[in-house]
């Protein structure tokens, strides 16, 4: 709910969903759910919206089996919603389809990878490995989970039935593991994380900047 220009990242986020034609959208909830529930009220950017609280937290993964209801019906995205982008998720999606993959993961190239996910691709663009959050002798890739991806439902059993999961450390793997076909769309447009008070300065001063 921290804003940037004006309006909250979220805010941002549910547009970007919206551009990619996405009509239904549950937004994650733990911290001060009241104040994103006031805000936002049953819809945004023409997305109806519905909530999903945790009074603990899920992981990325939970939050999603949380909702697995709501899910299943056709292929879904997940936008982690700390991250703003330009990225154009109706592009993500239609390689999606076009590959028939079972989950799309949009990767972007950063230089420090330590603190993210990093994605092993091969020519075509599948994912061929992945790791979280890698040492220093670790490092086989400069390509990185964005937090944006797309999925089939079946994506979903792939989730542990308890406990607190994460796509990273855990489904990802699982996936590679047993074969499903996981593309990486390697993003050219632009994306800031906002883990913390300075990248949240950093972003602030970048944002409209030139590309």
């Amino acid at each position: 709910m921290i804003e940037i220009g004006g309006k909250p990242i979220l805010r941002y986020n549910l547009e970007t969903l919206a551009r990619a034609g996405v009509r239904e959208a549950v937004i994650n909830l733990h911290y001060l759910p009241d104040r994103v529930r006031e805000y936002f009220g049953a819809e945004c950017a023409g997305i109806a919206l519905s909530y999903s609280y945790e009074p603990e937290l899920l992981g990325t993964a939970g939050a999603a089996r949380k909702c697995a209801d709501f899910l299943r019906g056709d292929d879904f995205v997940v936008a982690y919603g700390d991250n703003l982008s330009t990225i154009d998720l109706g592009r993500l999606v239609a390689q999606h389809r076009r590959h028939d993959a079972d989950l799309t993961l949009a990767v972007f190239h950063r230089d420090d990878v330590a603190a993210s996910g990093i994605v092993g691709l091969d020519a075509t663009d599948r994912v061929t490995r992945f790791l979280e959050k890698p040492r220093e002798d670790e490092i086989f890739s400069r390509w990185v989970n964005a937090g944006y991806f797309v999925a089939k439902p079946s994506v979903l059993d792939a989730i542990p039935d308890n406990g607190p999961s994460d796509f990273g450390r855990d489904v990802l793997p699982l996936l590679l593991a047993r074969g499903a076909h996981v593309d990486g769309y390697r993003m050219t447009e632009r994306l800031w994380w906002i883990d913390s008070p300075a990248d949240y300065e950093r972003t602030l001063a970048a944002f409209e900047s030139p590309q």
